[in-house]
């Protein structure tokens, strides 16, 4: 039973991105709080700090410049936030493929650190796991095929502890998804790109993998699946050579979505204390390292990724729907992790 502490509500005005922040409604539906309140504040507020998207997704911070990046999907774009601005800017166009006929979201997806200047991306129009030199916005296609075949659509992304870097595969980049004429793969995947370029598949079993993240230690992999007749987050063991075992699952919100909440499960983040902050029917679930919900975190609107920022690193951003959200926490992300390929570009 979903057992929901607080809900963090807000309203966005047709001038929330002439406002320095907007107010927050604040409810507590439950009074044993006390595990979340060292998580969030009891007074935090969500505020909007830019909008306009069509799709907002994959926000990434970028330490050593001070700004978040984040993609616009259906747009195909890639958007700049700096603190201080009421507005993103865009960063890069195309963000993903210069070719649009077949694909419902053309654009770049999750994103990740990839070394001081470098961006890793998962590509949805390239079809592809892309490294973006942040300075030039060269682009090198790192992964595109699995057995020879052309890979899906990217969705997401997450760093190993070996510096591989695992990623999901769902079809929701092309038009018609299961359907599509140019789905080439049987199985929709999570896959690790190991530092050599090999891709091997890690899970074979998931109807729509989609967001992806490793515990602080590096020895459990989560993965959310973004099917509402099976809205799960599941998990598993990771040992030192990249291997996987003992697949569970961590938390089941397939009731919830049967509720016909907004959103289902799709990116997440951990912070440094090893919860899990995961998206899912009706926001962002904040979870024990053992599973137990700690509290929701919620926008009124479909969550569909979120990351820790800022310049102490305790700003949890959110993409939702078509804005970018920010609450002040009491904790800093997990720790972030660059990719080792052999033969990466300067």
């Amino acid at each position: 039973m979903l057992r929901i502490f607080l809900l963090l509500a807000f309203a966005v005005s047709a001038s929330a991105a002439h406002a320095d922040a907007l107010p927050a409604t604040v409810r507590a539906l439950k009074s044993e709080a006390a595990a979340f309140q060292r998580l969030v504040p009891k007074a935090a507020k969500i505020h909007v700090v830019a909008e306009g998207f069509t799709w907002a997704e994959g926000p990434v911070w970028i330490a050593n410049g001070g700004y978040l990046l984040l993609s616009d999907v259906p747009k195909n774009r890639m958007y700049r936030w700096t603190p201080g601005s009421h507005a993103a800017s865009i960063f890069l166009e195309p963000s993903g493929g210069t070719e649009t006929k077949g694909f419902r979201e053309p654009g770049s997806n999750g994103l990740k650190p990839g070394g001081r200047d470098r961006l890793l991306v998962a590509d949805s129009g390239n079809r592809a796991i892309v490294l973006l030199n942040l300075r030039t916005k060269a682009k090198r296609l790192v992964a595109q095929r699995f057995e020879g075949k052309r890979l899906n659509s990217p969705n997401d992304l997450a760093v190993g502890p070996d510096g591989a870097i695992w990623f999901t595969d769902p079809p929701y980049g092309l038009e018609g998804i299961e359907d599509s004429p140019l789905k080439e793969q049987s199985a929709n995947r999570v896959y690790r790109l190991a530092r050599d370029g090999k891709v091997t598949a890690v899970e074979s079993q998931i109807r729509f993998p989609n967001g992806i993240a490793f515990s602080p230690d590096g020895r459990t992999l989560y993965v959310s699946n973004s099917d509402p007749k099976k809205a799960i987050i599941l998990a598993w063991d990771v040992s030192r050579t990249g291997k996987l075992k003992r697949r569970r699952i961590f938390a089941d919100m397939t009731a919830l979505a049967g509720k016909n909440l907004p959103g289902l499960p799709d990116g997440m983040t951990v912070d440094e204390r090893g919860n899990l902050w995961a998206t899912g029917p009706g926001g962002i679930h904040v979870l024990a390292p053992n599973g137990r919900e700690l509290g929701l975190i919620s926008t009124g609107a479909a969550i569909s990724n979120c990351v820790f920022g800022g310049a102490d690193g305790r700003t949890l951003f959110m993409t939702s729907t078509h804005v970018l959200a920010a609450l002040r926490t009491n904790v800093r992300g997990g720790p972030v992790r660059f990719p080792a390929l052999t033969g990466m570009p300067k």
